[in-house]
């Protein structure tokens, strides 16, 4: 099972992966962290996406998903965090690190963590 983040998932969903990125999609499940479906909302109503939680497909498709939620040992887990981004950034990297699930990124801060396993 692989962590998805937020730009990886709306790539997969719009067909537009790296080649390693389908490689590895096409082999494992698919999860994200709770705090996706938010950023998902947001950048929708911001106009920065056309992928809409409210179209019947789209929501099929991420009902699908695992869904890890933002629980109390992720939170604890920001703190050991060895880079600063965004907070949703850093609640899907420590997602990853709680159950010790690869995070499939292509964010530059979190690739050069030296703790938060990556796909």
């Amino acid at each position: 099972m692989l962590n998805l983040d937020t730009h990886i998932l709306i790539f997969a969903l719009a067909d537009e992966l790296e080649k390693r990125e389908k490689s590895l999609l096409s082999k494992n499940l698919w999860s994200i962290s709770a705090v996706v479906l938010w950023e998902l909302e947001k950048l929708f109503q911001l106009g920065r996406i056309n992928l809409d939680i409210h179209d019947s497909e789209v929501a099929r498709t991420l009902s699908k998903l695992h869904i890890w939620p933002i629980d109390l040992q992720v939170c604890k887990k920001l703190r050991s965090l060895d880079f600063k981004s965004d907070p949703a950034d850093e609640l899907i990297a420590a997602t990853s690190l709680v159950h010790d699930i690869p995070l499939l990124t292509r964010d530059r801060k979190i690739m050069k963590s030296k703790i938060v396993p990556l796909a």
